[in-house]
């Protein structure tokens, strides 16, 4: 069984576009995405008729959350009052231009969804188990506790998104913890590119743990294209900037330290 799986899509329809033809090509037997549709990138509504006409299987991130129930603020977690300026602008366009009919949609996706493959037991969440907005990052998360949380959610491949950083850690008995990354902004790595994870699975012989595969591919877009409309949309200039440059310019205090140090801002 080989899966797809999408995190962050923030409003980036054409790299979504992008990430389904080229899990399609690579045998993708199923597509699913991890949370979080708008935010960030124009036309939030431009990234609904492709989930639909493709059968992407969608949770709820903090954003659609928010955007669904019509909250306040996007509930992401962020402390650093720059971070939220533009956390604030990104809301406040997405949910103005978020349709009633996608609002309802949103309102009904489950905060997690359980699947279970060739005898894998997979988890997808938006953060962790434990909560939506929870930041997992790489250097300050321990091995121990990643156990410890596929241990309490008894699953095998443990998923999520939220950072907007992919990476992937092997866990006691053969299990796995796999930030699948996001496809609405690159991975401030100076790349235009942006990333999804590929993730194959196999019989296993009798009284043998099930081996997966976990890919991260990397998805090349129309990102000037995608920087034309954000321009036109009246969307910030750091917005656009991380667009064609791949370094992020906003959402930065949020990382720890060794996160922000691979970055140029």
């Amino acid at each position: 069984m080989r899966m797809a799986f999408f995190g962050g899509l923030y409003s980036n329809y054409l790299a979504l576009e992008s990430a389904v033809r080229d899990a399609c090509h690579r045998g993708a037997d199923e597509l699913y995405c991890l949370g979080d549709l708008g935010a960030f990138g124009p036309y939030p509504d431009r990234v609904f008729p492709i989930i639909f006409e493709t059968g992407i299987r969608c949770i709820r991130g903090n954003y659609d959350d928010s955007i669904g129930r019509g909250l306040g603020d996007c509930q992401c977690g962020y402390t650093d009052p720059r971070d939220n300026h533009f956390a604030r602008i990104s809301y406040d366009y997405t949910l103005q231009n978020t349709s009633q009919e996608h609002r309802a949609w949103l309102r009904e996706l489950p905060p997690s969804l359980r699947i279970d493959r060739d005898g894998l037991r997979l988890l997808l969440c938006h953060g962790s188990p434990r909560r939506t907005s929870e930041f997992l990052w790489e250097s300050t998360t321990s091995t121990h506790f990643l156990d410890k949380l596929a241990s309490d959610s008894e699953a095998d491949v443990l998923l999520g998104t939220h950072t907007g950083l992919h990476w992937q850690r092997h866990l006691a008995r053969d299990r796995r913890f796999v930030n699948v990354g996001v496809l609405g902004r690159p991975a401030n790595d100076g790349r235009t590119h942006v990333w999804y994870c590929l993730i194959t699975t196999h019989r296993s012989a009798a009284g043998r743990p099930a081996p997966v595969d976990v890919d991260f591919i990397p998805v090349e877009y129309d990102h000037e294209r995608l920087a034309r409309e954000m321009r036109s949309e009246g969307l910030p200039d750091e917005f656009v900037a991380t667009t064609l440059t791949g370094w992020w310019t906003t959402c930065l205090e949020i990382l720890p330290g060794k996160e922000r140090l691979r970055g140029r801002h």
